[in-house]
């Protein structure tokens, strides 16, 4: 993601002096509460509806993981790229290809 879209968010936010209200639990449940917002476009049908509604909703989720993330100083890049690393050994490509066990069925444990 921009660092200038980044940036907008938190003007956004900055400019209406949100911040007071954006403690890290509320601003985790309003990611939950958004999340499911975009499950619900899925709901009852496997298809989606309509993109423009995912975008919509998928905005949402990202700009409260935004909000969350400089909540507490994290840099996303950083968090991302660990978490990205303890995936691939936890799912080595050559051993899960394909599959979508979790990490603990496949090694049969």
């Amino acid at each position: 993601m921009k660092q200038e879209t980044i940036d907008k968010v938190l003007k956004f936010r900055d400019d209406r002096d949100w911040s007071q209200f954006h403690t890290g639990e509320n601003l985790a449940k309003s990611l939950v509460i958004e999340a499911a917002e975009l499950l619900e476009v899925y709901q009852w049908d496997h298809k989606e509806k309509s993109l423009e509604k995912v975008k919509e909703e998928l905005a949402d989720v990202l700009m409260y993981s935004i909000l969350l993330a400089d909540r507490y100083h994290l840099d996303m890049d950083e968090i991302i790229l660990t978490k990205l690393k303890s995936n691939e050994e936890k799912y080595p490509a050559d051993l899960v290809r394909g599959s979508s066990k979790k990490y603990n069925e496949y090694r049969g444990k």
